[in-house]
């Protein structure tokens, strides 16, 4: 089938666009947060296409006064990829690597115009390849962006202007689990274990990137830290694989109540960041665990939908709360001087994980 993505020269394979391989878990992602750099005003958008199940879904989620709205749609994608809109969410990709606009007409009272400028060149992550037994269950490549915004968010009549914030945005690509889980189970069976820190940094004049997976007794099978100037392009990006992050833990949960970063590179002062939470976002209001906005799944051929959760109220051993993204004020200290920063710690714990005494799927 062709589709308008063939009138483009960005062809991998022998077939159309609109086939990406065989495996049915190929997905092609965008997402983006935002947040005043005083820790207030947090907000994100995430967009995903799933050729193989033939469905596209998007999502906005922003924080006002302690309570997590959503905006979630899924639509029939007709095996058209370029068509990047699901019902009233639209991705404009103005610049391609540097400026990427979102809209969202008018729906259940919420409506946004936010545009991103990236701050450097994006970062190439390394790629996640991960088997548990012999069934791929991850192999995908992403890059990650800090930047500033411009726009404004509006809901129920009131409109906020998000000048001034700033964020990150990322693309991924490649397999992962997606849409309704596979019923044969991968064996010999075992607890499920995912051990996921990331944590993009927005300081004045430059950006930090860290992110680990880690297997259960705490060896890294993906991480990297870059620290990146703004303005630079990937030669003026400085990689390392020396990166530790211990967390102390709030009692009773599997999300942080601080970290502490370390970074080592060859011919670099050695980097240490700490970071506190000041606010928790639910990454179920961007579809990641959701139980009935997961992504991939098929809801009809367009379906939207308004949600509203309390955050005084949520608990954090659910399973579908366990994976967020901590508004964190950074701390960096090198060579002895320190400046502080603002940026997330995405935090996505499951199974047993020796370092931190975890012993259980969710709760110990």
């Amino acid at each position: 089938m062709l589709t308008q993505g063939d009138d483009y020269p960005i062809h991998q394979t022998a077939e159309p666009i609109a086939y990406s391989g065989t495996d049915r878990n190929f997905y092609d992602r965008y997402f983006f947060n935002g947040y005043q750099s005083d820790g207030s005003g947090f907000f994100a958008v995430a967009f995903g296409i799933y050729p193989h199940l033939n469905v596209a879904d998007a999502h906005l989620s922003f924080i006002r006064d302690g309570v997590q709205h959503c905006l979630h749609a899924s639509r029939l994608l007709a095996m058209e990829r370029m068509d990047l809109s699901v019902g009233p969410i639209q991705i404009e990709i103005v610049e391609p690597l540097k400026i990427l606009r979102i809209l969202v007409c008018e729906h259940e009272g919420i409506s946004a115009d936010l545009t991103f400028t990236g701050r450097a060149f994006p970062v190439e992550e390394p790629r996640f390849t991960r088997r548990i037994g012999p069934r791929t269950f991850m192999d995908y490549t992403r890059m990650t962006q800090n930047g500033h915004w411009s726009g404004w968010i509006e809901m129920d009549g009131v409109r906020v202007d998000i000048a001034g914030s700033v964020g990150t945005r990322d693309r991924s690509w490649g397999i992962r689990p997606i849409g309704v889980s596979d019923p044969q189970p991968s064996v010999p069976q075992q607890i499920p274990q995912f051990f996921w820190l990331w944590s993009p940094v927005n300081f004045a004049d430059a950006s930090l990137f860290f992110h680990i997976n880690a297997d259960q007794t705490g060896k890294p099978w993906n991480s990297r830290a870059v620290w990146c100037p703004d303005h630079a392009g990937p030669a003026g990006q400085i990689e390392t694989e020396r990166g530790s992050m211990s967390l102390t833990l709030m009692p009773g949960t599997r999300h942080a109540s601080s970290a502490n970063l370390i970074i080592e590179a060859d011919g670099q002062p050695s980097r240490q960041a700490t970071f506190q939470p000041i606010t928790t976002f639910l990454m179920r209001g961007l579809g990641y665990g959701h139980p009935n906005w997961g992504h991939g799944c098929w809801k009809g051929e367009l379906v939207v939908e308004r949600e509203d959760i309390d955050l005084s109220v949520i608990t954090p051993g659910r399973p579908d709360h366990l994976h967020i993204q901590a508004l964190c004020k950074v701390t960096l200290s090198t060579d002895g001087q320190t400046q502080t920063g603002t940026g997330i710690l995405e935090q996505f714990i499951i199974g047993p994980y020796a370092p931190l005494g975890l012993t259980s799927l969710v709760a110990d």
